[in-house]
């Protein structure tokens, strides 16, 4: 029997999808804009020191670039364009990796993204919903998978008293930002690895 919380998600789930084939006229996903063609920025090494919480500090750009533990994924977000959703967009949620998630990475793997733009896009749009995401919509339900702004599906699991998305830890929640949500998570997600996507609504 479904909670009200988790019919919340589901009908969250269920507007994007339905979205996709929405008239002009509807306020469809933000669709990321053509990567830059600029050329590849300088690598930033990722951090290994323990994350520290962050505060809101104006939009969601803004929030990450004040802590400073963000520094990889907002390079990510403003070499391919995406810098200004992450500013203007409305109602969205962020999943963001610190820089110390990136020192998980395979070895070589970071420079290979920032030398293929249309790659870093898309594992940048990987990280953001295009919905307004809380954790009391997520923790003590099971799995439910909805799409990303790259349109491939993100699975949310609250099981066990936890919010895990795709498996990464959520090690800060419900960081409210002007324009939506930042999730702070210890692993850089990979479009590669995507889950299932949800089954369409009957």
């Amino acid at each position: 029997m479904m909670t009200r919380s988790t019919r919340a998600l589901a009908t969250a789930a269920a507007s994007l999808i339905i979205l996709a084939g929405a008239p002009a006229s509807a306020q469809p996903a933000p669709a990321a804009p053509p990567p830059a063609a600029a050329p590849a920025p300088a690598a930033i090494a990722p951090a290994t020191g323990p994350y520290m919480r962050i505060a809101p500090a104006g939009d969601i750009l803004a929030t990450l670039e004040a802590s400073g533990q963000f520094k990889i994924f907002v390079q990510a977000a403003q070499a391919t364009n995406i810098a200004t959703i992450l500013k203007t967009q409305p109602n969205i949620t962020v999943f963001a990796p610190p820089d110390s998630a990136f020192a998980s990475l395979p070895a070589g793997k970071l420079a290979e993204l920032q030398k293929n733009i249309p790659e870093l896009q898309k594992l940048v749009t990987y990280h953001i919903v295009n919905t307004h995401i809380t954790s009391a919509q997520v923790i003590g339900h099971a799995a439910t998978s909805i799409p990303s702004v790259a349109t491939l599906p993100v699975a949310l699991s609250g099981e066990g008293g936890k919010m895990t998305v795709n498996g990464a830890n959520v090690l800060q929640a419900d960081v409210t930002a002007s324009n939506g949500v930042i999730f702070v998570i210890d692993q850089v997600l990979q479009p590669g690895a995507a889950p299932p996507a949800a089954p369409a609504p009957k």
